[in-house]
């Protein structure tokens, strides 16, 4: 599926957070969102996924409008992975990946045997499944995160949003969880913290400053000294791994 975005606006009290900012991205491209922290990410994903209200603009996947339609019919399309899911309740993990499966269900219909089933696949996909009667309240950060993830691949979204879903775990989990949406083979819109890791897993990206898009490009075309000192106030120098040929970022203040 497509997502397209056009014109979103999106205050927040009397500021301006999210200012006019259109793009579209293509079927099954994994696509990053770029720019220092308070630049407007998280906010413009919010407005695209109905977290937030936004004052303007229109989001459409493919010919669906999710901005005018329900949020269980968004989330019958589009699935969300979130930086911070903490409970104050407790379930299995089980139950929580089966939760993913509550979009596609009326009020109070029993879970199927296809239900079990696609859990069961979305756990085995996140490398969960000795995990299934475990509490998820006693799993670590990079384990909840995975769940979540497993929760929402449950939910079989034709589109995936990512909102820095690697912040604050180590460099394994980041991978398994990049990797694993990676290998979904849908369209995916994520928010990323780490240059080296956009540089590796999108197809495209596009670089944030002050509520807008000031850039855009494939990883090794938008990746340069000026972009990254002009969106993180730092010098850098860019190189290939000689080993890996991917991109690298060395930083500096001076």
């Amino acid at each position: 599926m497509e997502l397209k975005v056009k014109d979103l606006e999106i205050m927040i009290g009397q500021e301006s957070i999210v200012k006019s900012i259109s793009f579209q991205t293509q079927k099954k491209q994994f696509v990053g969102i770029i720019g220092a922290n308070g630049c407007g990410k998280s906010t413009m994903l919010k407005g695209i996924y109905k977290g937030i209200k936004p004052q303007s603009g229109s989001v459409f996947l493919d010919e669906l409008d999710l901005l005018a339609v329900s949020e269980k019919k968004v989330a019958q399309k589009l699935g969300v992975v979130n930086q911070f899911n903490e409970l104050n309740f407790d379930l299995s993990v089980f139950q929580m990946v089966l939760l993913g499966r509550t979009p596609h269900k009326k009020l109070l219909e029993s879970d199927t045997q296809e239900d079990i089933e696609i859990v069961r696949d979305a756990l085995t996909k996140t490398n969960l499944t000795s995990y299934s009667d475990r509490s998820f309240l006693s799993l670590s950060g990079g384990e909840k995160q995975r769940v979540i993830l497993a929760r929402t691949i449950a939910q079989q979204p034709s589109y995936m949003i990512l909102d820095e879903p690697t912040n604050h775990l180590d460099i394994r989990y980041q991978l398994e969880i990049l990797s694993c949406v990676k290998n979904l083979g849908i369209g995916v819109l994520a928010a990323l913290h780490d240059l080296e890791l956009a540089a590796h897993y999108c197809d495209y990206i596009y670089a944030m400053k002050a509520g807008k898009i000031i850039a855009e490009g494939k990883p090794a075309d938008l990746f340069t000294a000026e972009l990254i000192e002009e969106i993180y106030g730092v010098k850098c120098t860019i190189y290939q791994n000689p080993v890996t040929h991917r991109l690298g970022f060395a930083y500096s203040l001076d």
